[in-house]
Order: structure tokens, then C-alpha cells, then sequence
């Protein structure tokens, strides 16, 4: 039988020894006490003779393998684009727990022969991309749905408008090309 108590713990408080319970989740034992590794409300369970804490607040989110991040593009590399990543999608309210950037290699752009990045991408471009190893945080934007959700025109940094399968300033009438997610422009994360 689990039963929960409601006095808020913070990380350090004791809870128990561990002649009375087994440290559960959201607990560590030390010298034979156990604490709260985070702040929560502590749950007994009886039949189990253990004990954990059940969070109050929720940890960052840290990008997984196949998640789907929206980032700013910070630079161009030679054959990688540098990411700065902003947001795991479906977690947009949080904050990401990494500071790192994110790469895009040239070939992980698409599923074609990439010449250049610059073509694919642009100075302070917002990006939808796949994580395709979270360790090293490499992205990856083949995929119809994946790439430039919004772009700005290099001569004048106009937002640029879609037109056919190329990029147009409105302002400057300056054309330019770019790895275009299929829903460019409208907005949606």
C-alpha cells in the first residue's frame, strides 16, 4: 500500500534510514540515511518497505534520438551548420537542459547531393530538424517536413516569401534558395 505524505521535501532533507525503508525514486541513500534528491512529496510504500519522492517540479527536457528541435542556424562551417538549438517539439514552454549547439553534416541536409551549404541554409535561419545521435547532438533535416521554417534575405534581412521551390525578399526583390520545410512560412512550429 502506497502512502503519500504531504510535506514538501527539498534536495538533502532527510527522510529515513535505510533500516526502515529501500530509497526509491527521487531519493539517495547516504551513511545510512536517505534523502531527497529532489524537491517533491514523499511516498511510502508499505508493502515494499521503500520510499521515494515524487517531483513537484519538472526536469528540462533534454533532446532525445528522433526528436524533432527548432533552432536558429549561428553558422556556417565548410560542411556544418551550427544550431542553436531553442526548443524540442511538443515541449515548447520549456527550456532545453543543454547548452550546446546542434550540427547539421552537409549530408544530412537532404537526400540529394549537396554542393554547398550556404544554398541550403542562411545566417539566422529557423530551422526544423531531426536528432539523429543525441550525444553529439548531430541533426539531420531530410524530410519533407524538415528545414527552413523561416528565412531572411541576405541583402537586406527582410523575412523572405515563398515563391515555387525558391525564396524571395518582398522588400528587395532578391532571390534566393534554401532546404525548405513544406510548411515554410505559415507559422507553425
Amino acid at each position: 500500500m502506497q502512502e503519500t505524505k504531504s510535506e514538501l521535501v527539498l534536495p538533502g532533507d532527510f527522510i529515513g534510514t535505510s533500516e526502515e525503508f529501500l530509497p526509491g525514486p527521487g531519493t539517495y541513500e547516504a551513511d545510512g540515511s536517505i534523502c531527497a534528491a529532489n524537491v517533491g512529496i514523499v511516498q511510502v510504500n508499505s508493502k515494499e518497505r521503500s520510499v521515494s519522492v515524487l517531483p513537484r517540479t519538472d526536469v528540462p527536457p533534454i533532446p532525445n534520438e528522433g526528436n524533432i528541435v527548432i533552432g536558429r542556424i549561428l553558422d556556417l562551417k565548410g560542411s556544418v551548420a551550427l544550431v542553436d538549438i531553442a526548443c524540442i517539439k511538443g515541449q515548447e514552454d520549456r527550456a532545453i537542459a543543454i547548452p550546446e549547439q546542434g550540427a547539421i553534416h552537409i549530408s544530412n541536409v537532404k537526400n540529394a547531393y549537396v554542393k554547398d551549404l550556404s544554398y541550403e541554409f542562411g545566417y539566422q535561419d529557423i530551422v526544423r530538424a531531426k536528432v539523429i545521435d543525441a550525444k553529439t547532438l548531430r541533426l539531420s533535416t531530410d524530410g519533407r517536413d524538415l528545414g527552413v521554417i523561416k528565412a531572411f534575405c541576405s541583402k537586406c534581412t527582410t523575412a523572405l516569401k515563398r515563391k515555387g521551390d525558391k525564396l524571395e525578399c518582398p522588400k528587395c526583390k532578391h532571390t534566393e534558395t534554401r532546404k525548405i520545410a513544406e510548411d515554410y512560412g505559415s507559422g507553425i512550429v
